[in-house]
């Protein structure tokens, strides 16, 4: 999957452990931020039934892919196609390349090139919708291998990564067996979709999934944008508004989601790098029902390690920390519930951790499993 800000990676397993802990009768699961599709991918592999949503084209594509399309359905026409696609050459030089290869480096040309002329063709065979998805997966992923970022796209290295040397080559996703659904919705309508939990994962600081991915979300809607800066980002980046990269906002565009959700149950990501404390989530998910934390430290992203430079690619400064901590809330009408959910996640943790650290906590209390994952 893509290189993801915020990514799950290495949290799957806890989130999949606390959303199953919460019982048997536990069948289904509205992931309302899907991003990547990851947590909701996972949550599909381990019996549920998953509706992934995300109001981003490129995030809603990912969820259609990994969430929604049937492997059973799917698997052997997407074989097929992307077979042929990557048999396509590169074509004349268009706007994508110009945009992302030539004004801007996110891409060598020759890497672009082939992008543009493989979502070209996808545009004009319309597919059925899952097929697309696929494919349009496929393409993104097989861009994010060769790109030339330090994980983000609100700029680009000065010198070419040395991945951005390799060739483009699209992999088939990997597709599950079943159904499952995907949404392009605000989280506020979306949440009236009925599961046993929901799990949110939203957006906690200033940084734009929008301005982040800018690239991505180009060659999901394949529009042709006017665009702007060194970055070359869609102009809309200008404009675009989201709560939860407020402030000030974020506190009661997060309750409101909360309070619309119609699962009994809810698991919660957020971090320590996020606008609202801990202490503020606990209040507002308490409304809910009985909540418990669990959480874990883990490692920020490369472009934390690789420090601050200027646009003449100078070094100006370096990041104030290199660790995070993440923390899993879990919200049950139920204590018993809560807590013995909280109890299969601690052991998730420990398990990623190979047993590195001492976790402390009773029934009744909040856990902490204090770590690094890696």
């Amino acid at each position: 999957m893509i290189k993801y800000l915020g990514s799950k990676r290495v949290l799957l397993g806890p989130i999949v452990a606390a959303v199953r802990g919460l019982g048997p009768d536990v069948r289904s699961a509205l992931d309302l931020f899907s991003g990547t599709a990851r947590v909701g991918h996972a949550l599909k592999k381990s019996g549920l039934f998953v509706t992934a949503n995300d109001h981003l084209t490129y995030a809603a594509t990912l969820a259609a892919a990994y969430v929604a399309a049937d492997a059973r359905v799917w698997a052997a026409p997407a074989r097929a196609l992307l077979a042929e696609l990557a048999a396509i050459p590169a074509g004349p030089e268009g706007w994508f390349t110009r945009q992302v290869a030539r004004e801007a480096r996110y891409l060598q040309p020759h890497n672009a090139a082939r992008v543009e002329a493989i979502r070209e063709a996808i545009a004009a065979r319309a597919l059925p919708a899952p097929l697309e998805a696929i494919a349009l997966t496929s393409l993104m992923e097989a861009a994010d291998r060769v790109d030339s970022t330090a994980g983000v796209q609100m700029a680009y290295l000065k010198s070419w990564a040395a991945r951005s040397h390799n060739a483009l080559e699209l992999r088939v996703p990997a597709l599950l067996a079943g159904e499952g659904a995907a949404l392009q919705l605000d989280a506020r309508d979306a949440a009236a979709t009925e599961a046993d939990v929901a799990y949110l994962d939203p957006p906690y600081n200033q940084h734009s999934y929008l301005g982040n991915y800018h690239v991505w979300e180009t060659l999901a809607r394949w529009d042709a944008p006017e665009t702007y800066g060194v970055a070359n980002k869609r102009v809309e980046c200008k404009t675009y508004k989201n709560a939860f990269n407020s402030r000030v906002r974020i506190g009661a565009a997060l309750a409101e989601v909360i309070a619309r959700v119609r699962a009994p149950e809810l698991v919660v990501s957020f971090s320590d790098e996020g606008f609202l404390a801990r202490e503020e989530l606990e209040a507002m998910l308490g409304a809910r029902g009985h909540v418990r934390v669990v959480a874990a430290r883990y490692e920020r992203y490369v472009g934390a390690k690789i420090g601050i430079y200027d646009p003449k690619g100078n070094k100006v400064g370096r990041p104030s920390h290199l660790e995070n901590t993440e923390m899993i809330f879990i919200v049950s009408p139920e204590r018993a519930r809560a807590e013995a959910a909280a109890a299969r996640c601690l052991a998730a943790l420990g398990e990623r951790a190979a047993g590195a650290a001492s976790a402390a906590g009773t029934a009744g209390t909040n856990v902490q499993l204090e770590l690094p994952l890696r």
